[in-house]
């Protein structure tokens, strides 16, 4: 087990990545999920630099859609993950996802959730 630990002293284990997982993997295509609405889904409100940490260790081979997660302002992720932020942004575009002015994800159209039911197990 890492001794990583979330704000509210709740140790990051495979259990918690595989929730993490879980959830990405059922975001839609058009839409996004923030890194603390993950947290929150995961049962870690307060987790959401953990789930980057866990977003970051993603192999390639689970095929998990980890662009459409991003910051809850709708920023794009850093550089270096998905080959750079104008690859992520034209996966997402590719998907029907929108942008403003600014550059940000019009998060008010995409954001998983809003105006949506939201569960794992129907």
């Amino acid at each position: 087990m890492r001794n990583e630990k979330f704000a509210g002293e709740i140790p990051v284990t495979p259990a918690f990545e595989r929730a993490v997982h879980k959830i990405v993997a059922t975001i839609p295509r058009g839409k996004v999920a923030t890194y603390g609405q993950i947290a929150e889904m995961a049962g870690a409100p307060g987790a959401a630099r953990e789930v980057g940490h866990v977003m970051a260790r993603v192999e390639t081979g689970l095929n998990l859609p980890c662009h459409r997660v991003v910051n809850k302002t709708g920023t794009l992720a850093p550089d270096f993950a998905f080959g750079g932020q104008e690859r992520q942004r034209l996966m997402l575009e590719e998907e029907g996802v929108t942008f403003l002015a600014d550059g940000r994800i019009d998060m008010s159209r995409h954001q998983w959730g809003r105006g949506e039911q939201l569960t794992l197990f129907p």
